[in-house]
């Protein structure tokens, strides 16, 4: 997928088509994860459609719940899908994150062949 150290540069252009696969491929993992938490607060919670996406909204951006779970599977399922929602954040910017670092390192190595 990437190139390797052997192999040029790759142009701007390129890496800025690469940055958007990984951008929308990031906008994937999120919009799964934030389905996930909207099926769970309705299969498990008497909440309105939109109630249970707010409550999602807020738990994937980090500032908690907006209604809190009022039984016992409602708030298990919160307590997993809030360590799960930890993860992914560290997975998605991984996945952000990773042309730019290859690049980094690659633009190092290219350096030290010239020299």
């Amino acid at each position: 997928m990437y190139e390797s150290k052997n192999e040029p540069l790759l142009p701007k252009s390129r890496f800025a088509l690469r940055m958007l696969h990984h951008l929308g491929l990031a906008a994937l993992i999120v919009m799964a994860t934030m389905a996930l938490g909207v099926l769970g607060h309705l299969l498990l919670e008497p909440l309105h459609w939109h109630d249970a996406l707010l409550n999602t909204s807020l738990i994937v951006a980090g500032i908690g719940p907006y209604i809190l779970p009022t039984s016992g599977a409602g708030k298990l399922f919160l307590a997993g899908y809030g360590m799960l929602v930890g993860l992914v954040f560290v997975g998605t910017l991984g996945v952000v994150l990773a042309p730019l670092a290859h690049r980094l390192v690659h633009r190092f190595h290219l350096d030290d062949d010239d020299g």
